[in-house]
């Protein structure tokens, strides 16, 4: 069977350019499946776009008048000690309380203890070193997940620290929300779940979001973002893969520096710095 060639090179039985347009396609077809609960496409819709956030805020904190200053999504939260974190969308709201959301279509990644660990770091960076603890801002971790993890049946879960023995709240300024991406009613909480599990802006409700799922789903500009940042995420991929690779072998302690570098990709400078990592 003849090998179809591209200026000498030559890919099974597809050429380099029918490899890239094949993958292009591909890349098509998931951009049209893809929801707001779909937490890679959620950030780039949301991403620099206050007046959508502004929106889901309003609806899941019952604030109709709340306010959105500023909006950043896919936020690195560092921990030079141990784990840190990456927030879908940091949100600050006019009373200055910092709003953390985030995407879970796994019950898994929406456990008690990973919003209590996403609330601690929150707290953790917002402070500069002497400021008083009284001017730690309010803040919210909010989940907003495909199933009801909770198994209630309620649109929302609220979870506050309280006095166990009279039932007052402690009001320390730090609050969860899980959001039930199940809820379907005639109420705004019902809609606005509805919207995050549309894969066409035109089944919408709140125009607001099926305006950004129409720019980045059918404009050529917002198809051309989405197909870029798809094609970023396959390279982090596997560069993440790599990394692994590199590790193992770093383990095996058999390796030259140089061998795990040829056969990993990586940079001589990232795998120093991976075994520098290892012996910390």
């Amino acid at each position: 069977m003849e090998i179809r060639k591209q200026k000498g090179k030559q890919v099974g039985r597809l050429t380099v350019t029918e490899q890239i347009d094949q993958k292009h396609q591909e890349d098509l077809q998931r951009l049209r499946g893809f929801r707001l609960l779909d937490d890679d496409f959620l950030t780039k819709c949301f991403e620099g776009d206050t007046a959508s956030i502004e929106l889901v805020l309003q609806i899941v904190l019952e604030k109709p008048d709340l306010k959105v200053l500023d909006v950043r999504t896919q936020v690195f939260v560092e921990n030079l000690l141990n784990r840190s974190v990456r927030l879908d969308i940091l949100a600050t709201d006019s009373t200055g309380a910092k709003l953390n959301v985030e995407v879970q279509r796994s019950d898994k990644g929406a456990g008690r203890k990973r919003a209590r660990y996403n609330s601690s770091m929150m707290d953790a960076n917002l402070l500069k070193k002497g400021e008083d603890f009284d001017k730690l801002p309010e803040t919210w971790v909010i989940f907003i997940t495909e199933n009801d993890v909770m198994g209630k049946g309620l649109p929302l879960y609220p979870i506050e620290r309280c006095f166990l023995g009279i039932g007052e709240r402690f009001e320390d300024g730090s609050h969860i929300l899980y959001v039930n991406g199940a809820y379907r009613g005639d109420t705004p909480i019902g809609k606005l779940m509805h919207d995050f599990s549309c894969t066409d802006a035109a089944d919408m409700y709140y125009g607001t979001l099926a305006d950004r799922v129409r720019f980045f789903k059918e404009s050529k500009e917002g198809i051309e973002i989405m197909c870029r940042a798809m094609e970023d995420m396959r390279n982090q991929t596997l560069k993440e893969g790599m990394k692994e690779v590199a590790l193992r072998m770093l383990a095996a302690g058999k390796y030259a520096l140089e061998e795990i570098v040829n056969i990993s990709g990586l940079s001589l400078e990232e795998v120093k710095q991976l075994k520098a990592d290892r012996s910390t």
